[in-house]
């Protein structure tokens, strides 16, 4: 076949899609989702429901000995309104070669999603699906994964390639469940496999759905049904950040909302190591309560706490009253689980990351801090002792 022949289309299907939990038919295609339809229909705000359909760890996963393959796709870029700086680039997808990162593109043009940071307020231009290309891949049988880009909504048009393609064998790889804040979300990372989670699964060797939810790890009942609900054989759960810079909650309700959501989780796992990670370093909420709000006093965007630190004692959260009492749960219900145990986050990045990769908006890591988020985390996790080392 030469450079010229036309490619052969591929039905998109559920079994060549790895990391959605469900896929939605539309106009153009298929929309992955990572929350059920029964979660999104109790959704009552745009943050999570931009945040779901992003989709952070979704991939396309097959067997092939194409040397070209493309994949049409209609995007939805994001563009804020009244913050200074350049637009979002635009998502990058990484194709990956039997686990190696071989090839990225971009897919220009598609929808755009203006978003006002002072209303929270969302308008939508509509545009035309593009193609993302690949060529001159190595010849021969491979095991090929096109992962989408992380924050970026992707519709999934046609695929096609110069050799047929099969779903992607079983290769008897544990299935890694993870729930998180924009940070597990991928939040300045570059590229959807850059992001800590990604990178800790290949680290790990195992198979990742990442449930990361930017700005939406709210310990809503919705979230714990979906990951009761979801095929694993290891899950991790991040609580906490998200929980402070909402302001969304008082110690008294945290509490016993930390005991519902892995009281569903159980539901459903009943025996499954079961990891729960308190937040990384943040100085900006270690001891200041939220809601934590956009500064563009520099020029640039970055995040400042702006509650009162005199009201912690009338109960209001900070980063490390929400690490004390994740420590006080998990202790009190390991004694009944044995499956269950705990993590504080400032092992994956403390006061000397910090001091060495300072977080660029004083709440996200940049790629090197997801770099060593994932090598930390795979080490603590996965690594001999550690709370997924037996499984």
């Amino acid at each position: 076949m030469t450079a010229t022949d036309p490619l052969t289309g591929t039905p998109i299907t559920a079994d060549l899609v790895r990391g959605a939990l469900e896929l939605e038919p539309t106009a153009h295609g298929l929309l992955p989702h990572r929350l059920p339809a029964r979660a999104r229909r109790q959704i009552s705000e745009g943050q999570t429901a931009m945040a779901e359909a992003q989709p952070s760890g979704v991939r396309l996963a097959f067997r092939t000995a194409a040397t070209a393959v493309e994949l049409d796709t209609l995007p939805t870029k994001r563009a804020y309104r009244g913050v200074p700086g350049p637009a979002p680039a635009d998502g990058v997808y990484d194709l990956l070669v039997d686990g190696r990162l071989a090839a990225q593109t971009t897919v220009p043009g598609g929808n755009v999603l203006a978003i006002d940071m002072a209303t929270q307020s969302f308008e939508l231009a509509e545009g035309t699906p593009g193609t993302a290309r690949f060529t001159e891949l190595p010849a021969g049988e491979k095991d090929v994964e096109i992962w989408l880009p992380h924050t970026e909504r992707t519709e999934l048009v046609a695929l096609r390639a110069d050799a047929p393609l099969a779903p992607l064998p079983d290769r008897g790889r544990k299935v890694w469940l993870h729930h998180g804040s924009s940070i597990s979300h991928g939040s300045n990372a570059t590229h959807p496999t850059g992001t800590w989670p990604a990178l800790a699964a290949a680290d790990a060797g195992v198979e990742l759905v990442n449930l990361g939810l930017g700005g939406s790890a709210l310990l809503d009942p919705y979230t714990a049904r979906a990951l009761r609900d979801t095929p694993a054989d290891l899950i991790s759960v991040k609580i906490g950040i998200n929980i402070v810079n909402a302001d969304a909650m008082r110690l008294r309700a945290f509490g016993p909302a930390v005991h519902g959501f892995l009281d569903t989780i159980r539901e459903g796992h009943p025996t499954t190591p079961l990891l729960v990670v308190s937040p990384v370093l943040c100085p900006v909420q270690e001891d200041t309560p939220g809601p934590l709000a956009p500064d563009f006093a520099d020029g640039t965007v970055r995040f400042k706490a702006t509650g009162d630190p005199a009201e912690v004692a009338a109960g209001r959260l900070t980063l490390n009253v929400v690490r004390a009492e994740l420590a006080r749960i998990v202790a009190q219900r390991a004694a009944d689980d044995p499956w269950l145990s705990y993590l504080d986050g400032r092992e994956l990045y403390g006061e000397a990351d910090h001091a060495e990769l300072p977080l660029p908006d004083a709440v996200h890591p940049g790629p090197e801090g997801h770099a060593r988020i994932a090598s930390r985390f795979a080490e603590a996790a996965f690594g001999a002792g550690g709370a997924f080392a037996g499984a």
